[in-house]
């Protein structure tokens, strides 16, 4: 009981399929995650610098 030739292509292809899509999904979540890094980096140099502006405005008045 012999399985076509083409039958194991379509496996090879289905596992080669599998491999790409997690390996796509990992590059993806890192990149998203190195994106919300520098977006909350930039958030909080934000806050500080107004912290520092509400800073200086209580001492001045």
């Amino acid at each position: 009981m012999s399985l076509p030739i083409w039958i194991y292509f379509v496996i090879a292809g289905i596992a080669v399929s599998a491999f790409m899509a997690v390996k796509t999904a990992r590059e993806d979540r890192k990149l998203e995650q190195e994106w919300i890094e520098k977006e909350g980096e930039e958030y909080i140099e934000r806050m500080e610098i107004e912290k520092e502006k509400r800073k200086n405005v209580k001492e001045a008045g």
